[in-house]
């Protein structure tokens, strides 16, 4: 073979070679493409934000009252209510052995009926002795007399009555009624007990009324006013209340305030149920991104941005509240900067992607995640 020949067929090979090379490369370029990770954009935008604070406390009662009876050594002999029970003002809730106090006052109500009979006779008798020094049967002294026997009287009738009253008062301490409507929340007693005087029988919640209390760092607590909205979500509904007192001082401790919020319907709520609840302070605009564009790594946030050669750029930013899907940044990105919506949370900083269309990009996603 002349050495032209051959160099004929040695170009030929190396053309087929190249050719073949470059189909080979052409398939890697585009198998590539098919595993890029297909992603969608969306512009940073202010919308209007309701401003809230999370904290949690105990639901307490508005105004728990502690009853008691004002006479000691005396045994209970009816004891008419039970935890949970609804009483009004005046209901009698328990009564002591009486007999006693029943003969005491009987005792009483009788020296002022013989005091007052005292008193009628001294009037009778200052009435004819009146006639009497008119016609000068009887001197003036003896009038004297019979009106001061008069005055007498009536005083020893004001001390028997005030006898009366207070052996009343003390029949009445036998009893113990309600000093308000609400529910009974505890008792201490027992049927044929011996009570002391000021020792707690039975607890009472004021009305049934409820209140929410937490205690908020002095920052927060400077943001709530009072008549701020709150919110309590509790199996599976939301209580729904306003907030009637702020705390005017600052533990000195602890740096933290006390909040007070009213439940004015408390629905399945109990006195020591421990929740978190949402605080209305306000609305303002806030710059927000789909919470999907947000992704916590290592404890911090971050967004990817995607620049013109198609490359994703990892962002650390500051995030404040959520809602309805979306979550407001404090800080990290401006207005009108266009994030990496769905596909976030696969990307790492460099990574190389395809951005597409939102209709396009839930399959295109899962086209190209491994």
């Amino acid at each position: 073979m002349s050495i032209r020949l051959r160099c004929v067929v040695g170009v030929a090979g190396l053309a087929l070679g190249l050719s073949a090379c470059g189909d080979k490369a052409g398939d890697a370029d585009e198998d590539a493409g098919l595993s890029t990770m297909a992603v969608t954009l969306v512009a940073a935008q202010p919308q209007t934000l309701q401003r809230t604070l999370l904290v949690s406390g105990p639901v307490s009662a508005w105004e728990e009252m502690q009853l008691g009876v004002e006479i000691g050594g005396a045994r209970v002999t009816a004891l008419n209510v039970d935890v949970g029970q609804v009483v009004r003002r005046g209901d009698v809730l328990l009564e002591l052995d009486h007999r006693t106090l029943d003969s005491d006052l009987q005792q009483a109500q009788a020296g002022l009926a013989e005091a007052e009979a005292g008193v009628a006779l001294a009037r009778a008798n200052v009435a004819r002795a009146e006639q009497l020094a008119a016609d000068r049967f009887i001197s003036a002294a003896q009038l004297d007399e019979l009106r001061a026997q008069r005055t007498q009287s009536e005083a020893q009738r004001n001390t028997a009555r005030a006898g009366r009253d207070a052996a009343q008062l003390r029949r009445d301490f036998a009893q113990l009624r309600a000093p308000a409507d609400g529910v009974i929340s505890r008792r201490l007693v027992q049927p044929g007990q011996v009570v002391s005087a000021g020792t707690e029988l039975l607890r009472l919640i004021r009305d049934g009324r409820l209140e929410w209390r937490a205690e908020l760092p002095e920052a927060e607590l400077m943001r709530v006013e009072p008549g701020a909205a709150i919110e309590l979500p509790y199996q599976g509904q939301t209580i729904a209340g306003r907030i009637r007192a702020v705390s005017p001082g600052i533990d000195s401790q602890t740096r933290t305030g006390t909040i007070y919020a009213d439940l004015p319907e408390p629905g399945p709520l109990r006195a020591g149920v421990y929740l978190e609840g949402r605080i209305v302070t306000g609305s303002g605009q806030a710059l927000m991104v789909p919470s999907a564009s947000v992704v916590q790594r290592d404890g911090h946030a971050y967004v990817f941005t995607v620049d013109d050669a198609q490359v994703a750029h990892r962002l650390r930013v500051r995030t404040g509240a959520s809602d309805a899907g979306n979550t407001e940044i404090l800080e990290g990105i401006a207005a009108g900067e266009r994030v990496v919506a769905q596909g976030a949370g696969f990307l790492g900083d460099g990574d190389r992607v395809r951005v597409v269309e939102a209709g396009q990009a839930p399959a295109a996603a899962r086209a190209g995640t491994p």
